[in-house]
């Protein structure tokens, strides 16, 4: 099961938007564990939300003896290492220590700045600072989830919060945030935005490749061509317009939001993806509340 399976659904079933309301209530710290194990927000929707198909389609294995936000974040960590493998990122000596490993009781005082610097961590210190020290698992509970033995979790803890303690004050650069700038893609982001603020739902199309593919949070999966997603945007409830920013280092489409207190404020995120000059896939996060607050930085360019 991946990504594609998702994009083969189109127009998400009753019963799969009654799952996913079943689980609103863990969405948001679902998020903030993959963004913080993937270094970025978007990619960690991305990979949330693949989590939630799998678990929705696993459901008849589903052990209901058991709490159900384990299970989901044991789902959701398999597919942040699958994720991470497959970028490339390398994978950490597996260094089994004794059961009797020295470890302090209390946490790492992990505040904001110090939680987003576990992205300087190998895959397996990074979940273990994250669930323990983060969202308070137990060392078991750890040990469980990562596929480990407590003796297993309690090295890795040591190593990732020596590591973090030697770290300067103010949060170093992460590998996400050294994005290249690519001058297709900024070309492309322009036009886009120019054509959705225009509502040139025509020239936006011959932007975007035939069998381009939508994934819209929460509603939709398939191809574009397919959708409703140009007329949503037309009768949208809410008055709104497009700018081109950076979220985590990375260039996006920013959807604000206007109203009478606060004038025009970022709603939402909307991620492209090209090839062969053209746009391949659409990315819309309007209905993911919790992404914007989880970003490290949020850049806007009007």
């Amino acid at each position: 099961m991946d990504t594609q399976d998702l994009y083969s659904t189109g127009l998400f079933d009753t019963k799969y938007r009654a799952f996913l309301e079943t689980v609103s209530r863990l969405r948001p710290e679902l998020h903030r564990y993959c963004a913080r194990m993937t270094g970025s927000v978007m990619d960690g929707e991305d990979v949330v939300q693949d989590a939630l198909f799998v678990a929705y389609r696993r459901l008849d294995q589903y052990d209901e003896t058991r709490s159900l936000k384990p299970w989901l974040f044991q789902i959701a960590h398999n597919r942040c290492i699958d994720f991470l493998r497959k970028r490339g990122t390398r994978e950490e000596v597996e260094v089994e220590a004794e059961e009797t490993s020295v470890i302090s009781e209390s946490s790492l005082d992990l505040g904001h700045a110090v939680e987003r610097m576990v992205i300087h961590l190998p895959p397996k210190e990074r979940a273990c600072v994250l669930l323990k020290d983060v969202f308070d698992y137990s060392i078991l509970e750890i040990a469980d989830l990562v596929g480990s033995t407590a003796g297993g979790v309690k090295a890795a803890l040591n190593r990732g919060r020596t590591k973090l303690a030697s770290l300067p004050a103010s949060e170093p650069t992460s590998e996400n945030d050294k994005h290249v700038v690519d001058p297709e893609l900024s070309e492309l982001l322009r036009l886009y935005v120019e054509g959705f603020n225009q509502r040139d739902w025509k020239g936006l199309r011959e932007l975007i490749s035939a069998d381009a593919q939508l994934l819209f949070a929460d509603g939709y999966a398939g191809r574009l061509k397919d959708s409703t997603y140009f007329s949503k945007y037309e009768s949208a409830p809410f008055k709104w317009k497009m700018v081109i920013g950076k979220v985590d280092g990375e260039p996006v489409i920013i959807t604000m939001s206007h109203d009478a207190e606060r004038g025009w404020t970022p709603k939402s995120l909307v991620r492209l993806k090209l090839e062969n000059h053209r746009i391949v896939q659409i990315a819309d996060f309007l209905w993911c509340s919790w992404l914007l607050p989880a970003a490290k930085s949020v850049i806007l360019s009007e």
